[in-house]
């Protein structure tokens, strides 16, 4: 398909089309205020692409995390309406007519989506990861895709060098995300951390579950603050792919990167009890970590004119 020009949403001739852009939007400052901050720091243009992946992602999410009766077979409606959408099929549904049309404008590779959806799947059969290679194709295609998915919103002159940067930093954010939301996820009985790396600090589900009840002992906060070492080597490694992306894109990504490391810090700060807290950054810090953002960001606008 051809891909379309970028667009500004207030410009758009087709009212439902704005309007359901508006929706990703709204979804995307509900749930994800680490990730709404940062897209402020884009050119208006390209804000709504990012709101689409936003969007289509959390309603995936959504289903495997608050699933109903049949959470395989709404997948399986989902995957469908997916395609259906992106084929250019009519569709009501708000998320999936803002993703086809950010699909065609970007020209975004519909595999990736293929990708993401079977670990959603994995969620609803899969409780423990025994090996880090094993979460390695979780993560895939939980978060490694989604930072492919945006690469071409975001762009870059070399998609080819820059596209393992972008997972890289996709899978930093998940793994922060995993220790953020340890409790969280014991609760719908699953342990993303790998066994065989809990095992190395004497830990296994049981004493996960009871750390969750009366708080983190030695061990377990040991293995925490490894796997929190472990983002950090992430974030490090996928640094140097920000230097790849177009430079008024640049500002964001790095802000978005900060903003969720700042996470491990507030982890850390909580001597890495995760289970009987939840880690979340002040908004006076969250703003603090993106003001020299969107310094960046208007110098960039600047010598991009």
């Amino acid at each position: 398909m051809d891909r379309l020009p970028a667009l500004t949403v207030t410009a758009l001739p087709d009212p439902g089309l704005a309007a359901a852009y508006a929706e990703c939007r709204r979804i995307n400052a509900h749930y994800g205020r680490s990730y709404y901050l940062a897209t402020r720091l884009l050119p208006p243009a390209r804000r709504p692409a990012v709101h689409a992946l936003y969007g289509f992602a959390r309603v995936a999410d959504e289903l495997v995390d608050a699933p109903g009766p049949d959470p395989a077979g709404d997948l399986r409606t989902l995957e469908g309406a997916l395609g259906a959408a992106l084929d250019g099929a009519p569709t009501t549904d708000p998320v999936l007519r803002a993703l086809a049309d950010t699909v065609a404008r970007h020209g975004i590779d519909r595999s990736l989506f293929t990708d993401f959806l079977a670990s959603m799947r994995m969620d609803l059969t899969v409780t423990e990861y025994a090996t880090h290679d094993d979460l390695a194709r979780y993560t895939h295609g939980s978060a490694g895709v989604i930072g492919l998915m945006m690469l071409p919103v975001l762009g870059t002159e070399d998609p080819a060098a820059a596209g393992p940067y972008a997972a890289k930093l996709g899978e930093a954010f998940q793994l922060t995300n995993f220790l953020r939301d340890v409790g969280e996820d014991l609760d719908r009985g699953r342990v993303y951390l790998p066994a065989d790396h809990l095992a190395a600090f004497g830990v296994d589900r049981a004493r996960l579950l009871r750390a969750r009840v009366e708080g983190p002992d030695r061990a377990v906060r040991r293995a925490v603050a490894h796997f929190a070492a472990e983002a950090r080597a992430r974030y490090r490694e996928a640094t140097p792919g920000i230097a790849l992306l177009d430079p008024v894109s640049r500002p964001c990504v790095a802000t978005a990167a900060r903003l969720y490391a700042a996470i491990l810090d507030e982890i850390a700060a909580a001597d890495h009890d995760v289970f009987t807290r939840r880690a979340v950054v002040p908004n006076r810090r969250r703003l603090a970590i993106a003001a020299p953002g969107a310094g960046r960001w208007a110098l960039a606008r600047l010598r991009a004119k």
